[in-house]
């Protein structure tokens, strides 16, 4: 997974930098950042995206995986970003925590901007994890939570081959997925997905959001129908049991990769994705003061 997640990062790079400078911006006029916690980093590539718009910054990637860590400290050096970029490991959510005889943010320290991408909702509780987070920042600092959002397209209703509309049982098939992975989690508490307000129940105020659009359209580029054609391969292992026979027969010509109607060749493909992110600031009164 970790060359798909970093393709799938590198994709949205434009949307990604343009989201580290909405973030300067809420941040406000004359604010610092000058530590930054990318949380469930990956393959560290919105930790470099960031460790670039925050030029006075130290930024650490948080993930669970040492792999994924080795790939973001490559990613940093070769971008030169080698001197401002450093990795901790923690398994989340337990890392958030601290406990007996340990720090009470769990060694990670606190910073001025946190960011978590797709993390969360991996988490049983989710509140708590928002919780654990809004108190690793500091007064005034930003939490920005990327989750929810639009499903992703990429294929015509009618691509002329099976049923049309294939597209909307894939996003059953995911839907089930997400919903059996939430149940399956240690310590599931279900929890009305209201971002918004769950960020206020974590004590952050002027609580908002914003979406990106990543938009590509037909025909791609050899990337994105790498990064698509996994993205169908991974769909493909889970919807056996939840599609009929004509729509996994149309799903294994999409994948094969000699088919001219297969994902990597045909010319109609396009990419289109919406992500919400959700920010919420830690009021500066009564708050712990800086480390």
């Amino acid at each position: 997974m970790a060359a798909h997640l970093e393709k799938g990062g590198e994709l949205h790079l434009p949307v990604l930098h343009r989201t580290a400078a909405h973030l300067s911006e809420l941040l406000g006029p004359g604010a610092e950042a000058r530590r930054i916690l990318d949380i469930g980093s990956g393959p560290g590539v919105m930790t470099c995206v960031l460790a670039e718009a925050f030029a006075g910054a130290e930024t650490v990637a948080v993930d669970g995986t040492p792999g994924l860590l080795e790939r973001a400290l490559a990613r940093a050096e070769r971008l030169g970003l080698g001197g401002r970029v450093t990795v901790r490991h923690a398994e989340l959510p337990e890392g958030l925590h601290g406990g007996y005889g340990r720090q009470p943010d769990g060694g990670l320290g606190t910073a001025d901007l946190i960011w978590s991408s797709k993390t969360v909702h991996h988490l049983g509780d989710q509140q708590g994890a928002l919780n654990a987070l809004a108190a690793l920042l500091r007064p005034g600092g930003l939490l920005a939570v990327a989750e929810g959002g639009l499903p992703m397209r990429f294929l015509p209703r009618d691509i002329g081959i099976g049923t049309p509309g294939l597209q909307a049982r894939l996003d059953a098939v995911q839907e089930h997925s997400f919903e059996t992975m939430r149940a399956e989690l240690p310590g599931s508490i279900p929890v009305v997905e209201d971002w918004p307000a769950m960020l206020a129940r974590a004590g952050l105020t002027g609580v908002g959001g914003f979406t990106y659009l990543l938009d590509l359209p037909a025909p791609l580029d050899g990337t994105a129908r790498t990064f698509l054609h996994a993205q169908l391969t991974r769909l493909r292992e889970n919807a056996s049991d939840l599609l009929d026979t004509e729509d996994l027969g149309t799903l294994d010509v999409l994948l094969d990769p000699r088919a001219p109607q297969g994902i990597l060749h045909r010319p109609d493909a396009f990419l289109l994705s919406a992500t919400t992110v959700f920010t919420g600031v830690r009021a500066a009164d009564g708050e712990r003061s800086a480390r």
